[in-house]
């Protein structure tokens, strides 16, 4: 099904091509561009909390390195670190490892190789939305996906996907051209939420309201309070835990 509804996207496009071509040429040309968030890239939550520390890895894309905030503590993996805290009353060892602009393949061959010396009891893989932009292959995506979680699991990590932002909801995008490409990004989600099945890892949507209070100032990337209720959501769905297992189909 996945492929049939791919194949219908690609025609589309096609059909679209000259007017998402100019919108995109005016959106990358009037875009806002936030640097990344201030602050070293690991530290530790609830340090007043008895027991050992939950080592938490976190992977991916510009959300990871904090871009539309000024500090990490303030962007999705310091308030993921927070609550995960709260919710295990335990200390919360946490890394960020990502690059703004990054594709998963892109990450496989760059970022990986960072942290597979590192011990974590926990990754969360945070990718999609550069996957979207740049129309990678489904195959490409699962492929990359699929090595990056197979080499943190075969280390002791509990492996976690965030799913893919609904790029539809992105302000700062005109509407054909967020539409199209949020059509691409729900594609690139179903692949996802089936790859996890298929590795026994969790898959978690982003459950986020997109109005401007979530958002940053470039409309692309989440506020400070976007990122809390981001993590909060992530965390109620039990990132420890794991999805069932889905009817795989060929990569």
């Amino acid at each position: 099904m996945n492929r049939v509804l791919a194949c219908a996207w690609w025609l589309a496009v096609v059909v679209l091509s000259p007017v998402l071509v100019l919108q995109a040429v005016h959106t990358r040309r009037r875009a806002l561009r936030l640097p990344p968030a201030a602050g070293p890239r690991c530290g530790l939550a609830g340090a007043e909390l008895p027991g050992e520390p939950l080592r938490v890895l976190v992977l991916g894309e510009s959300t990871v390195v904090g871009v539309g905030v000024t500090c990490l503590r303030s962007a999705l993996v310091g308030q993921l670190a927070e609550a995960l805290a709260v919710r295990y009353a335990r200390p919360v060892a946490w890394r960020a490892c990502g690059e703004n602009g990054i594709t998963a393949a892109q990450a496989c061959e760059r970022l990986l190789p960072q942290v597979l010396d590192e011990p974590f009891d926990l990754a969360l893989l945070v990718f999609g939305v550069n996957d979207t932009t740049h129309l990678t292959s489904l195959r490409r995506w699962r492929v990359s996906l699929g090595s990056m979680a197979g080499a943190l699991a075969l280390r002791g990590a509990q492996v976690a996907f965030s799913g893919v932002p609904p790029l539809q909801h992105f302000s700062a995008l005109p509407w054909l051209l967020r539409r199209v490409l949020g059509l691409r990004a729900a594609l690139l989600d179903a692949s996802l939420r089936q790859l996890a099945g298929c590795l026994g890892a969790g898959h978690h949507s982003v459950s986020l309201k997109f109005s401007a209070d979530y958002l940053a100032l470039d409309g692309y990337h989440p506020s400070s309070l976007g990122y809390r209720v981001w993590a909060e959501g992530l965390v109620a769905c039990d990132l420890l835990g794991r999805s069932a297992v889905a009817e795989c189909e060929p990569a």
